[in-house]
């Protein structure tokens, strides 16, 4: 490799195509039922909240779909993203190891999010709907929905998890300098809002109400359509440039990775690095590990159970087979907003089922201290989400140094932290902790559940 550490690409060589998982799974995930008859849902079930094409997408075993030349377009104003080797960091850690990051914070919104939310976008003004509403967590996904609405001259309006409204103001600013309109969850402009603050006027809110919320305007507005960040088929597929991007620049580098590591949310995250990287495993017989890694107050992959439940609070959602803590499920009011979500993607749930994939769940002050870490060594500031994947790493590092193993790691930094500075200003003022679940917390969201178990 030549001295220097960052890897580009010529936007020539930026991805033609999103990669399908689905094409090439072992086991086909089970299929989402109709939150009312609970039977199988049809196109024609998700057309009230999403443009044909995605729900196209959603459904479909086509290894390659074609990215819009609009939609490249757009992706040319940061994509393709540079890779890093994190020689500092594998300094400071002594490892034998080698760390390679994907940096995805120099789009506009700061993240990874919109490479979903530029195509969502597209799609949707390509089928004449004139707005888009959603939810949104630490903030990230909202601008970058914002920042495509705007390019694509639709409204959105944007519901923010309460805590992280409070504790991001300028992600709001973000959101609004693009047009958007962004409103605390749960609010009082939708029943699904009111009802929760019927039951506790002191809510600090969920991605599970806050999608109630999205939900409920777009299914009741004409000429507004709905938009997830996560989760969904359609939404992991969009991500899948990043990780074709890294093969290409690893390949330039000479390397090829051991392990491979993203934060974990619902899914996006991890998908958009991991899955063109898990082809290897299934085409080619290579044992890549890939770990999802979640906060250790919202453990859905490593202690929730794998059963059908709605991808909202109220139940407005198809119920989706998914490792789940239950819909009910509040997680505490941790920094990192993101992958406060009860849920995870069906794709992921079952590459978990299978055991193709692995997943960790640490806790938040050990997340905060690997990003201080990281920023001091590499010099960028990790979002709070990021850093789950960068303590991973550090585990990883730490053990390929005990065991004497030069391991290849490569993570995805989704986003930096420039809007978090409350969140780092906590973690050196001593007032953050790390939240052990009691059983009763842990479990009390999946018995009240009286949704299909997946078999």
């Amino acid at each position: 490799m030549s001295a220097s550490k960052k890897i580009l690409l010529n936007e020539s060589e930026m991805p033609q195509n999103y990669y399908n998982i689905q094409a090439d799974m072992p086991n086909p995930m089970l299929p989402p039922l109709h939150p009312g008859t609970k039977q199988p849902i049809g196109p024609q079930d998700l057309a009230a909240l999403f443009p044909m094409e995605l729900i196209k997408q959603e459904v479909s075993l086509e290894r390659y779909i074609e990215i819009p030349d609009e939609v490249r377009k757009i992706y040319k104003l940061y994509r393709p993203t540079p890779l890093y080797r994190a020689f500092e960091l594998e300094k400071l850690l002594d490892t034998p190891a080698k760390i390679y990051y994907k940096y995805e914070g120099v789009s506009p919104a700061g993240s990874h999010k919109p490479n979903t939310a530029i195509a969502q976008a597209f799609y949707n003004k390509m089928e004449g709907v004139k707005g888009l509403t959603t939810e949104t967590g630490a903030g990230q996904w909202g601008s970058a929905l914002s920042f495509a609405c705007q390019k694509f001259g639709l409204s959105c309006e944007v519901y923010m998890v309460k805590i992280s409204y409070d504790q991001k103001p300028y992600r709001k600013v973000m959101m609004n300098t693009w047009g958007a309109t962004v409103i605390a969850s749960p609010s009082r402009n939708t029943n699904s809002g009111r009802s929760i603050l019927e039951q506790d006027p002191n809510s600090p809110g969920s991605l599970g109400i806050a999608i109630s919320e999205a939900v409920e305007r777009a299914a009741t507005t004409e000429g507004i359509n709905y938009a997830l960040g996560s989760v969904l088929n359609h939404v992991l597929l969009h991500q899948t440039v990043i990780g074709q991007e890294a093969i290409t620049q690893l390949e330039m580098a000479g390397d090829f990775p051991d392990i491979v590591v993203a934060p974990f949310g619902g899914g996006s995250n991890f998908a958009g690095i991991a899955f063109p990287f898990l082809r290897y495993n299934f085409q080619e017989g290579k044992n890549i590990r890939c770990v999802a890694v979640e906060p250790a107050s919202c453990p859905k992959l490593t202690k929730g159970e794998f059963r059908y439940d709605f991808g909202d609070t109220v139940g407005l959602t198809p119920l989706i087979p998914m490792y789940t803590l239950g819909h009910t499920f509040v997680p505490e009011p941790i920094h990192a907003g993101g992958l406060r979500y009860h849920g995870a993607g069906a794709i992921v749930s079952q590459l978990l089922k299978d055991k193709l994939i692995e997943a960790s769940a640490i806790p938040q002050l050990e997340c905060f201290e690997a990003g201080v870490k990281f920023a001091q060594t590499e010099g960028i500031i990790p979002a709070p989400e990021a850093t789950h994947g960068i303590a991973q790493v550090i585990r990883e590092a730490q053990k390929a140094k005990i065991e004497g193993k030069q391991k290849i790691i490569l993570f995805n930094l989704c986003g930096h932290g420039y809007f978090d500075m409350s969140a780092y200003q906590a973690y050196f003022n001593g007032e953050l902790q790390d939240h052990e679940l009691t059983e009763e917390e842990l479990y009390s969201g999946l018995r009240e559940l009286d949704t299909p178990v997946a078999v």
